[in-house]
């Protein structure tokens, strides 16, 4: 119980300390080193899908982790929500650890504009599920079959892999797409 507090007072203190942030003045942007001022809203602006991309590529290095229940590291093994946890606490990106508060964390996101980095939400494995079970961060662009990588508990290969969503049992689960960055 003790955990699940620490956990709790972690999240408050981060959602705190980024209301504060936002209530932050904006500075004046400066051009970058060797650009005109007017590209300056392009390099700001680059910086979401180049730590999408950095994202991504960690999740990936993490292919082969087993699973394990509730678990969040790579060496003892990940559960679904502990992977994307996991990956997204590498680069402060504040997400639960319950797959259940997934599907209301960032803003949704209509499945034909999933990017990698979101985040995709599924019921659980049973045919009447009706509640988020498993999640996953897309790893295809928009426009592609929607692919995503995950920690699974699936009888044959268990453990961090990747999936599609076309074609599979996935599309019947489908419940979302989550932006977070």
């Amino acid at each position: 119980m003790r955990y699940v507090w620490l956990v709790f007072l972690m999240l408050v203190g981060l959602l705190l300390g980024r209301f504060a942030c936002a209530r932050r003045p904006a500075q004046p942007a400066t051009p970058a080193a060797g650009l005109p001022a007017h590209r300056t809203a392009y390099v700001v602006a680059d910086r979401t899908p180049a730590r999408a991309d950095s994202i991504v590529a960690f999740a990936l290095r993490q292919l082969g982790a087993p699973y394990s229940y509730a678990g969040t590291s790579p060496t003892t093994g990940f559960d679904c929500s502990g992977f994307v946890y996991y990956v997204f606490a590498r680069y402060r990106v504040p997400v639960p650890h319950a797959t259940a508060l997934l599907i209301s964390t960032g803003q949704p996101v209509p499945r034909a504009q999933a990017r990698p980095g979101d985040i995709v939400v599924f019921t659980g494995t049973a045919a009447t599920s009706t509640t988020p079970g498993h999640a996953g961060i897309v790893i295809s662009q928009p426009g592609q079959t929607l692919r995503f990588v995950h920690s699974s508990s699936a009888k044959r290969e268990p453990g961090v892999k990747i999936s599609q969503v076309e074609g599979t049992d996935y599309e019947r689960r489908f419940m979302g797409i989550r932006r977070v960055l």
